[in-house]
């Protein structure tokens, strides 16, 4: 006898949403999630001439259906805010198809603009942020409060914590935040679901009276480790390993004395998951220009595998003009330094480190060449493109396909087809401020600019795009 809860995917398939008739296929409803609410109505036994009534807005319904049909979203979605269509997603279950439909293209700087500003509620100028490189869900730190942003950029949640001013940030889990301020002493742990403070790490060493009211500067962490750079009042600095499981310290990394530039804490801390190696940087500005160094570390020996500093001598950089700021393409296992008097940018092979491994990239349009870089600069490598802010201004350098000549160039140290640099902004977007920190995640780049409220939002254009960021 044949099962009379079983469908052909063209069987129909009435529905009476909120007072109104809908009519598709089996095939549409389980087009979603296998465990959505629609897929499981779709199993109804048949035959019943009745319509299945669900209690929920039927304009709403009507743009989901249309969504399960086609894989888009119609214009008619426009009426709606993100808040009321994320809603109702989540209701029927089919949240992963309305966040493909919605995500943004692949982020192209070349193509990319401001969409939107992200504003915490309350003491909107950002202290520090941080993104999901998978999905672009972003977690804003505004003086002692965190709020977060899931990817679509809708506000979930805020909490207080105990200091005054949060300077660093990390995602550690999806609902657990490492923090640290430049104010307070410590790294310490929020939990997002219950709003507390679950643990806190001190440096502390009772031998060394000099390891007291050690500060962060800078967080990293790996599947199984948290990587967290800290520094006391006498400058004593260090990279502390920490577990993620137990919230516990397990080695240290690198103590030194910051009484130089080549030994100032690291401002800059990133682990490389095809090496398990911690990239660490420090760059600093006085009055005899940039100077800084980059240090590669192996958290499992606790040795450096590769280091320089500049201003170095030899052939440790190019001589008088030092980096400004370093960055790591972790897709690519690429090195990049922005030079801070010439504005070059230069690229190392990170599987492939010598005494000198910089490649310099030079633009072919001298229009678009940089004379002086002197000022504020900041480097972010996502999605295999680099990008630089300038005081105001933001650019990128995107990678040229079968570029001519590319490997003769790279012997000499010097390359001209390899990467293009296009200027990303207008006139007006680098008179809104110094850029501060840039960040990619979900398609979408982040970046802060000095005393202005929110998070600027880029994109690039997307035709087929019908909802517009609010």
């Amino acid at each position: 006898m044949e099962d009379p809860t079983s469908h052909f995917l063209n069987d129909r398939i009435k529905l009476n949403v909120g007072g109104k008739l809908f009519e598709t296929t089996v095939s549409t409803l389980r087009s979603g999630e296998q465990d959505s609410l629609l897929s499981v109505l779709s199993n109804r036994p048949t035959p019943d001439p009745n319509p299945i009534f669900i209690d929920r807005d039927p304009e709403i319904f009507s743009i989901l259906l249309s969504l399960l049909r086609s894989n888009r979203l119609p214009s008619t979605a426009r009426r709606f805010s993100k808040q009321e269509l994320a809603d109702e997603a989540l209701y029927y279950g089919i949240e992963s198809q309305l966040k493909s439909a919605m995500s943004p293209p692949p982020l192209d700087g070349i193509d990319a603009s401001v969409v939107s500003t992200v504003r915490p509620a309350s003491e909107g100028i950002a202290s520090a942020f941080t993104t999901v490189v998978d999905d672009g869900s972003l977690w804003i730190a505004h003086g002692g409060q965190i709020s977060s942003y899931d990817w679509n950029l809708i506000h979930t949640a805020t909490i207080r914590t105990h200091l005054e001013h949060v300077t660093s940030i990390s995602r550690v889990y999806s609902e657990l935040a490492a923090l640290g301020s430049e104010t307070a002493a410590g790294l310490h742990f929020y939990d997002f679901s219950g709003g507390r403070n679950v643990g806190s790490v001190h440096w502390r060493d009772p031998t060394d009276p000099r390891i007291f009211k050690a500060r962060v500067s800078a967080i990293a962490n790996s599947p199984s480790s948290i990587f967290a750079s800290f520094h006391c009042p006498h400058k004593e600095n260090s990279i502390l390993v920490i577990d993620k499981s137990t919230l516990q310290i397990q080695s240290e990394l690198g103590r030194q004395s910051g009484s130089s530039a080549k030994n100032l804490v690291p401002g800059k801390l990133t682990w490389l998951p095809e090496t398990g190696i911690v990239f660490a940087s420090s760059v600093t500005c006085g009055a005899f220009g940039f100077s800084g160094y980059i240090r590669l570390w192996d958290p499992r020996s606790g040795n450096v595998v590769w280091e320089t500093n500049e201003p170095g001598s030899g052939r440790s950089g190019r001589f008088g003009d030092p980096f400004a700021d370093v960055g790591v393409d972790v897709e690519d296992s690429t090195l990049f330094k922005v030079c801070s008097k010439s504005g070059d940018l230069a690229m190392a092979d990170l599987r492939s480190l010598k005494e000198d491994p910089w490649i310099y990239l030079q633009d072919n349009n001298p229009s678009l060449r940089t004379t002086s870089a002197l000022g504020n600069i900041v480097l972010h490598c996502y999605n295999k493109q680099v990008f630089v802010g300038r005081d105001g201004g933001l650019e990128v350098w995107s990678k040229v396909p079968n570029s001519k000549n590319a490997a003769m160039e790279k012997e000499s140290g010097v390359c001209e087809g390899l990467y293009r640099r296009n200027y990303m902004d207008k006139v007006e977007d680098s008179e809104r401020g110094v850029i501060e920190k840039i960040e990619g995640g979900g398609q979408r780049l982040f970046l802060c600019r000095q005393d202005v409220e929110g998070i600027e939002v880029w994109e690039s254009s997307n035709s087929s795009t019908v909802v517009s960021l609010l």
